[in-house]
């Protein structure tokens, strides 16, 4: 693994000139992760769908006079070969969604809805164990769980407790040569939760994880040919974007943003995103249920902006894939994506 690019957040000055200097950056920096090759394959699978408020999901664009919208949360699994042979495999987003319900939003948002409009709102499609073993993947070729930021996750199931758990037991890890790759930005602030990021983590679970199951990095890291962690900061300290060179160019993916459209908004049929973006000078629409540091978030959607290809299947829109995207349900008027991709398929 090798670093390659600052952190956006640490560029000198101010937040535009910050935002000067990543545009500067990109275009060298694709240049160079393109060198590196591509992944064997990259595969996305579906696992939840789940309401989440537009004036999150959408900032303060959209005009729909739906309170909610959906986002579907789905697992992109990367194989590779290092160069002396050895094939890696990382799954991305693998999101237990079934402890995930406890972090304190989702909790809360269960209490006060009655179960018939919640079983309109959320759908589950599958699983991480059950895509795993139809696809063929052992638990032990797993070598790397990674997440945009750690808002929601539990990760007990995935890597086990050093000790018993009241709610689960004594639990063995499932991918038990995994490593979990995380900013060091996010861990160090999970230690001490400030009041804004309270209702999105779930700090307890982490207690009794194994240290060992980490993998710190600081910074943007090649993982392998086509593959790299590219720290995003803003939406959380430590967030971080999957970064993807396939078949049809660049691809990126991070929860920064819920649709593509909210990349180029100019070309949104969304009601008011396009308007908005256009009057408040916004070139991008930014996921705002925590924004650590707004400048920062916009900053790093750029970045992500810049660096990825255009869609094959229509030019105005780029190949980003939100790891929970915007899909239409019609419990939601006026959120029905413009644009949506809805899988990443590469085989080298």
């Amino acid at each position: 693994m090798v670093d390659t690019l600052a952190d956006v957040s640490r560029l000198p000055g101010g937040p535009g000139r910050r935002l000067r200097a990543v545009r500067d950056l990109a275009e060298s920096f694709r240049r160079e992760f393109a060198s590196t090759g591509t992944p064997d394959s990259v595969t996305t699978r579906d696992l939840i769908t789940l309401p989440y408020p537009t004036r999150f999901g959408l900032f303060r664009a959209s005009r729909a006079v739906a309170p909610f919208l959906s986002i579907r949360n789905r697992m992109i699994v990367v194989r590779w070969r290092e160069g002396d042979g050895r094939r890696r495999t990382l799954l991305f987003e693998p999101s237990d969604h079934e402890l995930g319900e406890f972090t304190p939003y989702f909790a809360e948002l269960k209490r006060k809805v009655p179960s018939i409009v919640e079983s309109a709102y959320r759908v589950e499609h599958g699983t991480v164990l059950g895509h795993l073993a139809a696809m063929g993947i052992a638990r032990s070729e797993v070598d790397y769980l990674m997440f945009d930021h750690l808002h929601t996750q539990d990760l007990r199931r995935w890597v086990g407790t050093t000790s018993e758990q009241r709610d689960l037991g004594r639990v063995e890890a499932a991918f038990p040569n995994a490593k979990v790759i995380v900013q060091k930005d996010e861990l160090e602030g999970m230690t001490e939760l400030h009041p804004i990021q309270k209702p999105w983590y779930q700090p307890a679970t982490y207690r009794d994880v194994p240290a060992e199951s980490f993998y710190p990095i600081d910074g943007t890291v090649i993982l392998g040919p086509g593959v790299a962690a590219l720290k995003t900061p803003g939406h959380v300290f430590g967030n971080q974007t999957l970064l993807l060179n396939t078949s049809t160019g660049i691809w990126a993916s991070s929860e920064n943003v819920i649709a593509v459209e909210s990349l180029t908004p100019e070309h949104s049929k969304l009601p008011g995103v396009a308007k908005w973006a256009k009057a408040w000078d916004q070139e991008v629409i930014l996921n705002a249920n925590t924004i650590e540091t707004t400048a920062d978030q916009y900053n790093s959607i750029v970045l992500e902006k810049l660096l990825v290809d255009r869609s094959q299947r229509d030019s105005r829109f780029l190949q980003f894939f939100p790891s929970s995207e915007l899909v239409g349900a019609w419990t939601n008027p006026g959120t029905s994506p413009t644009f949506s991709h809805g899988h990443i398929t590469h085989t080298a």
